[in-house]
């Protein structure tokens, strides 16, 4: 068994030795600026135009449609801000309580700029209320986002009813797919999305490298100017070792998501179970008929979440928390507030998200320690 257990996937990824092989050239031989005329760079964009062509293929999307940035969070502020630039008379933005922080601190923002953004609903297993949605869409609504799947919980969205809901009213849509990308099957054929968001460290592939889909068609306004890169959508010159290991990433994603949906289920499963068998006043966070296939959200009652997680990291277990210490006083994350998950729980929340590394003697292991753990912090507990 390795020295680190790492059931934290969903934060981030170890990098695949196939992704790590596919970018070794393009630090040393092929090192050419793709967007050079000569013949040594050529062979650089070469590259890079078979990474597109992986990375559609994966999203069910054409390569033109594929715009590399650097990482997930640019690619959803490229889409908001463009919906607002490219259709100045609309000053509506339509989202959920429970979205990452790249999509909800711009809306803040944008709000402050005198922006009207409506916030959806969840209910206590993070699903939405589709006819707040319906309400809420306005003439004046220049996007609707909605994330695939919950980052914290796992919980998955109906995608394609919301797109269809949304498109109907003639209004722009995007999802942010960081978590879903490579886990559940992306049709964007068949999907209706006007712009989709990834994040390349979330499927094995580095940290600072994304891409945004947007849908031929679609009006579109970069968010880097400077250059005529990604045709002329994203100015920069291209980050090739990047680009070709994400590249590399997607067509693993698409070999490998058979085994994410069972034999990575299965592990999590087997987890969930042990801990519930195990510890008693536990309970499972968000939906667990319609979860990503990594992800357990486990809350502990009447623990404290960063606790747990100083505690696994002694024996070489790393997960997340869904607690945060602010200005000395604990909040639990927006995601359970926003589900009302009861305080004594909340804040004894842990996320565990797995990947095909992950074995079953790891699994095993964290099930053999975490009752030890979760009675010793509970006997000194103010809470219990």
């Amino acid at each position: 068994m390795n020295d680190v257990i790492y059931l934290d996937n969903n934060a981030t990824s170890r990098v695949a030795p196939e992704v790590l092989e596919a970018m070794q050239p393009f630090f040393t031989d092929l090192y050419g600026n793709a967007s050079s005329m000569y013949t040594f760079g050529g062979k650089v964009e070469k590259y890079i135009q078979e990474a597109r062509a992986k990375a559609a293929a994966l999203l069910g999307a054409q390569p033109e449609e594929i715009i590399f940035t650097s990482c997930g969070s640019e690619s959803d502020a490229t889409t908001i801000l463009s919906a607002l630039q490219t259709q100045p008379g609309k000053r509506h933005l339509i989202t959920t309580r429970v979205e990452h922080a790249a999509i909800l601190s711009l809306c803040q923002h944008l709000e402050a700029e005198g922006y009207d953004v409506t916030y959806l609903d969840v209910d206590e297993k993070g699903r939405l209320d589709l006819n707040q949605l319906e309400s809420s869409m306005r003439d004046d609504t220049a996007l609707v986002s909605v994330m695939f799947a919950n980052n914290e919980t796992g919980t998955i969205f109906p995608i394609e009813r919301i797109a269809d809901m949304v498109k109907s009213r003639g209004i722009l849509f995007h999802t942010d797919a960081v978590q879903a990308t490579g886990k559940l099957p992306i049709n964007l054929s068949t999907l209706p999305a006007d712009f989709l968001s990834v994040s390349g460290h979330k499927l094995h592939s580095p940290k600072g490298i994304g891409m945004l889909y947007v849908r031929r068609g679609t009006p579109f306004a970069p968010f880097l100017r400077g250059g005529h890169q990604e045709r002329g959508r994203r100015a920069g010159t291209e980050n090739a070792p990047y680009i070709v290991g994400l590249g590399k990433a997607c067509e693993l994603a698409m070999n490998n998501m058979q085994y994410e949906r069972t034999e990575v289920a299965r592990l999590r499963d087997r987890l969930q179970q042990g801990l519930l068998e195990k510890i008693p006043d536990a309970i499972i966070n968000g939906d667990q008929e319609h979860r990503l296939p990594n992800t357990l959200n486990i809350a502990f009652k009447a623990v404290e979440g960063e606790a747990i997680l100083l505690m696994l990291d002694r024996y070489g277990i790393c997960a997340s928390s869904g607690s945060a210490c602010t200005s000395g006083s604990l909040e639990s994350s927006h995601v359970l507030r926003a589900m009302k998950v009861p305080f004594t729980y909340a804040h004894g929340s842990v996320r565990f998200s797995l990947s095909r590394y992950n074995t079953e003697e790891e699994i095993d292991y964290v099930v053999k320690v975490m009752p030890g753990i979760i009675a010793e912090l509970r006997a000194i507990s103010p809470f219990a």
